[in-house]
């Protein structure tokens, strides 16, 4: 893997591109920084040796219209004050007041070039649009692992242009090494906890971790289409009756790779979609007509706990209940709190995809396991095993 580490930039403009597509108040100001704190060891790396960074991103979907909402001026600020130091902002990306504000950039300094979005070529992956933006940049990083995913013209058609000097940053090196664990060379037993409402959108990721894992944990809303298929009672709980067949066959599966599958076995059920609604702890087979399965039960916790305190490596996407809801987060939490424990102990965890890595940020366990991935889209690609445009255009 070709890092910044294997180059000295001295005297050299990097061109980086980093994913600050972060979230903003009413007021436009910045809610969350998690990815800009993410890429500063990248631009303290370039900066102490002696180069210069230009910063390229995107920020919401201005469609390729110049919308004062969408300016990277908004967030200048806050990046400056995690940077540690003033970044200089110019309102293009390409054309003639860049390449003069990245030529007139001094050894030590940040220059942030405006939306890249509001081009429409960045998104088509224009070639002219990406050959603009090389002229800026003597070599060219990407670690914006949120976007690597995307073949757009900022993040994998401008790597073209850099034959020699392109690199991954330490925040995407860190990204795929830690998917790589999981998948290759995690240290056994592995664990993957798989969550969230729909079986639809995890097919593929079931299907391509089966060979590189011991032991699957199935919770959540797509849990029920499980149990239904093994001829369970779910009431009116969340099924995707089209898959029930795809269930089985998975299940299946994963016998024939030596899987230990774990469906919860008791679930906290309720009335109707509401904290408020009257509920009841039962057999996760036994779900009366009229009631739905919002969080896995006592019994299931503590099955959970048991298999994840036994592991060396721990996946996790998805919750396994409805967290949002005070009183259906006791599944999500315990789980959280057995991920940590593990780790605690010497395990390897892996927490990716955004409502996993909602909650731990929520509930407070992001420093409590071993990596919390920035890519949503980009890590379940990864984990499908394919491979991502921005990785793929460093390789080549």
């Amino acid at each position: 893997m070709k890092t910044i580490n294997d180059f000295n930039f001295k005297d050299k403009k990097a061109l980086v591109r980093v994913d600050f597509n972060v979230p903003q108040d009413d007021q436009l100001k910045v809610t969350d920084n998690t990815r800009i704190v993410a890429v500063k060891p990248t631009v303290e790396k370039i900066l102490n040796d002696g180069g210069s960074v230009i910063l390229m991103t995107h920020l919401g979907r201005p469609k390729g219209e110049v919308k004062d909402e969408f300016s990277l001026k908004h967030i200048l600020n806050e990046v400056s004050s995690v940077l540690g130091r003033e970044v200089k902002f110019v309102e293009e990306s390409i054309g003639e007041k860049a390449e003069q504000a990245a030529a007139d950039l001094k050894p030590g300094e940040i220059l942030l070039l405006e939306n890249l979005r509001f081009h429409n070529e960045e998104e088509k992956g224009d070639e002219g649009f990406a050959e603009q933006l090389s002229k800026l940049g003597d070599a060219f990083v990407n670690d914006a692992f949120g976007t690597a995913h995307r073949a757009h013209a900022s993040t994998a058609v401008i790597a073209n242009y850099f034959t020699s000097t392109k690199f991954f940053g330490l925040l995407m090196a860190n990204e795929l090494k830690a998917i790589d664990k999981v998948l290759k060379s995690g240290e056994k037993p592995v664990t993957a906890i798989l969550g969230g409402s729909k079986v639809s959108t995890k097919i593929t990721i079931i299907e391509n971790i089966l060979p590189a894992i011991d032991n699957l944990i199935i919770g959540g809303g797509m849990a029920f289409t499980f149990i239904k298929a093994l001829g369970g009672k779910i009431g009116t709980s969340l099924v995707e009756e089209d898959k029930l067949p795809l269930a089985l066959e998975i299940l299946g599966k994963a016998k024939e790779h030596n899987v230990k599958i774990y469906l919860p076995s008791d679930t906290m059920i309720a009335e109707s979609f509401s904290n408020d609604a009257e509920r009841k702890e039962v057999d996760i087979y036994e779900i009366p007509e009229g009631w739905m399965g919002l969080d896995a039960g006592p019994k299931s916790r503590d099955q959970f706990n048991d298999v994840l305190l036994n592991s060396r490596t721990i996946l996790w996407n998805g919750p396994i209940g409805v967290f949002e809801m005070s009183n259906f987060s006791a599944g999500t939490v315990a789980l959280g709190e057995s991920i940590a424990e593990a780790t605690k102990l010497g395990a390897f965890s892996l927490v990716g995809g955004g409502d996993s890595v909602a909650f731990v940020k929520q509930f407070g366990y992001a420093d409590k396991v071993s990596y919390v991935s920035t890519g949503g889209g980009a890590m379940l690609e990864s984990l499908e095993g394919l491979e991502l445009p921005g990785v793929a255009a460093i390789n080549k």
